[in-house]
């Protein structure tokens, strides 16, 4: 507003143009600094929307639906939960994706608040179904949902004719609204009748997602910390030598650098509580934090602004084995260590590890 005012005075008093010109281009530059902030703001928001959707969208929803049933909108709940049941079973048959979801202007903010990028480094056949396992979990696997679940990192296009399926927690597809959120994004149920659907049943062209580590690796999720949980986790190679589906190691450098948790140590009656949840309902509850909404001073559940790159490694081509051995398995489970442990050394130092650093592999 000074500068609008600055530049009208110098006119009144018959200023040059080069005193005008001066001053309009302070004023662009403001502009350009109040929508440099608005952008940041925007993508500050569009992270949060997801991660509140991701932990409380659910059962917020299954509690208003619940609420519904008591009052004169009754009618509505009702038939909602017909329809629950009448499509019950469709995310197990790879859910129903939107493109147009798909391609939300969000999710581009939400990919340049961290940033997050998806490298390339082979190239998919259409002609093969694909299991992609995905390191570390982190705390919410953002890499992997940025990158797979939505277009603002332009899978489609760095992998065309590929169809992306980011497997997650079954659970998640019992909640009303929460699984219709999900399925549009292309998240599929991470259970062996799913898989099975895909990677049998859906033609070729099929890439699903996997967290193997799970939440065990999330429960060791800290920044600076390069570990997976992969040593024992070899039910995704017996699928993928079941159904010929070729291997695909994936390695996101920087998930485990945007929140910060509280780690209890083993024995521990918060690894006892922890371990319980993992046990009996599929996860494990973390205390973590990040950024406040307004301030990346303040503790909140935003995220920190870290860079997230997943780089996509060379497939491992299997053969297609009705009932592989426990030494076809592990045959094939040592390749893919081996492989996922090369991808990591190949590409650390582009960014920001030291050439010393070693991923730890329990």
């Amino acid at each position: 507003m000074k500068t609008l005012i600055a530049a009208y005075s110098g006119v009144l008093r018959g200023s040059t143009g080069s005193s005008i010109l001066s001053a309009l281009q302070d004023l662009f530059s403001i502009t350009w600094l109040n929508r440099s902030k608005v952008e940041k703001q925007l993508q500050v928001i569009s992270v949060l929307q997801w991660v509140l959707s991701f932990l409380v969208l659910g059962v917020t929803c299954s509690v208003i639906l619940m609420y519904t049933f008591c009052t004169d909108c009754w009618l509505i709940a009702v038939l909602y939960f017909c329809w629950l049941v009448f499509d019950w079973n469709t995310p197990k048959k790879g859910g129903r994706r939107s493109q147009w979801v798909r391609n939300w202007a969000v999710w581009r903010y939400f990919r340049d608040y961290f940033p997050i990028q998806l490298v390339k480094t082979h190239n998919l056949l259409t002609t093969r179904n694909y299991i992609l396992g995905y390191h570390p979990h982190g705390i919410m696997g953002l890499g992997a949902f940025c990158n797979f679940s939505t277009e603002a990192t332009e899978v489609s296009k760095k992998f065309p004719g590929i169809r992306p399926y980011l497997a997650t927690l079954a659970g998640n597809f019992r909640m009303p609204v929460l699984r219709e959120y999900l399925m549009s994004g292309g998240i599929c149920p991470v259970n062996r009748d799913t898989i099975d659907y895909l990677l049998s049943k859906n033609g070729s062209g099929n890439a699903i997602i996997i967290v193997v580590g799970g939440a065990a690796e999330s429960l060791s999720s800290m920044p600076g910390k390069n570990a997976v949980t992969l040593r024992n986790r070899k039910g995704f190679v017996r699928l993928a030598l079941h159904h010929g589906a070729d291997l695909v190691p994936t390695y996101s450098f920087g998930e485990n650098e945007v929140y910060k948790q509280v780690i209890f140590e083993e024995g521990s009656w918060g690894r006892w509580v922890q371990k319980k949840f993992q046990k009996y309902i599929g996860f494990a509850p973390c205390i973590f934090h990040g950024r406040g909404l307004f301030s990346s001073d303040t503790w909140g559940l935003v995220p920190y602004s870290k860079p997230i790159t997943t780089v996509v490694g060379e497939p491992i081509t299997t053969p297609k084995l009705e009932h592989p051995t426990q030494q076809d398995i592990d045959l094939y489970h040592a390749m893919y260590v081996e492989a996922l442990v090369k991808l990591f050394d190949q590409h650390k130092t582009k960014f920001g590890l030291p050439e010393t650093e070693v991923l730890e592999v329990n």
